[in-house]
């Protein structure tokens, strides 16, 4: 039968459709017969509750909003499992809205979803990181709000990976194999992941007396032709690189590829590292070294976070840990 009411149930069952709401919703005085005849009423109906309905009663839908942007991203979609995992665990449901590459229409998809008066939203959109708007609407303080990104003008309790460390990391490992002539496939410059991992590299190679100069330091756009082409460039500019490091392991991707059109041998020839490590790391020839960062967890933290502060009314920015994974990929530098 569609479109299952409760008076529908409380017809079948012989009681009121107020004894009715009670029973299902384990509220108020019902006797246990009466509860047990009106689930079994619901039940033989196919009754399914109505939660639009319910949310206009008790202000809570039972709904969480994600503002989202590129599906086709590797990174957003694990948040994203890890949102919608840990919201199903919660009993909790999840609405998705989505900006373009620019974050333009942020505005629109935040509407969308303070329209259909979701409980909370968590911000999983770097294209909007820098935008004051989207800064401003979510600090309204009409619905809480949680960021994997950073948000413009503050305010918003982030959950975010160590930036600086999953750059130091790498550099460092490949300065301990005697490497000096490292070569650096960057993010999207706009990106300020990027940016704090370039100054973390510089950072680090200066405390061992080496600069980053423009040179050593292409630009690529995350994507596997980007590194393929990042890597090409470096390499033609500067024969002697002995390793290369992508802000992720798409990127490296691309790199690795550019070395065998080359003929040079990774990591004999020169070592490459990635970052992110996902799940192909482990399967390209040779297998990757990377920095592991925990995304599916990330966004298991945010909505938790966004829980916290529903609940509480505060919460505070947390900072998800990185590790380095060892593979084939990088070796010492080999004196000639």
């Amino acid at each position: 039968m569609p479109n299952v009411s409760l008076k529908d149930v409380a017809a079948r069952a012989g009681v009121s459709f107020q004894t009715v709401s009670k029973a299902l919703n384990d509220s108020g005085r019902v006797s246990a017969e009466t509860r047990r005849r009106v689930r079994e009423a619901a039940d033989e109906l196919g009754y399914v509750p109505n939660v639009l309905a319910r949310g206009l009663q008790t202000r809570v839908t039972g709904t969480i909003g994600v503002l989202n942007s590129d599906f086709s991203n590797t990174v957003l979609a694990q948040h994203l499992v890890g949102i919608e995992r840990e919201a199903r665990r919660r009993g909790l449901g999840v609405l998705i809205s989505s900006v373009d590459a620019t974050g333009s229409d942020a505005e629109r998809a935040l509407r969308v979803l303070t329209e259909r008066r979701v409980d909370g939203i968590i911000c999983n959109a770097p294209a909007v990181e820098d935008d004051p708007r989207t800064g401003t609407l979510l600090r309204s303080g009409r619905i809480p709000a949680v960021s994997l990104h950073h948000i413009d003008g503050g305010g918003i309790p982030v959950v975010h990976g160590d930036n600086r460390e999953s750059a130091r990391l790498p550099m460092r490992h490949l300065l301990t194999l005697g490497h000096r002539r490292i070569g650096v496939i960057a993010g999207l410059r706009a990106r300020r992941v990027t940016r704090e991992r370039l100054d973390t590299y510089a950072e680090v190679l200066g405390e061992h007396g080496i600069a980053l100069p423009p040179e050593l330091v292409e630009e690529g756009d995350w994507e596997v032709e980007g590194g393929h082409r990042a890597a090409h460039r470096l390499l033609d500019r500067i024969p002697g690189l002995t390793a290369l490091v992508a802000q992720n392991d798409t990127m490296a991707v691309g790199a690795l590829n550019a070395l065998y059109e080359r003929g040079l041998r990774v990591p004999e020839d020169c070592s490459v590292v990635g970052c992110d490590d996902l799940h192909f790391a482990a399967r390209t020839i040779p297998p990757l070294t990377t920095v592991r960062l925990p995304f599916h967890r990330a966004g298991e933290t945010a909505l938790g976070l966004l829980a916290e502060q529903m609940e509480t009314g505060a919460a505070a920015d947390r900072t998800m840990p990185v590790a380095m994974v060892y593979r084939a990929s990088s070796r010492a530098v080999v004196p000639v």
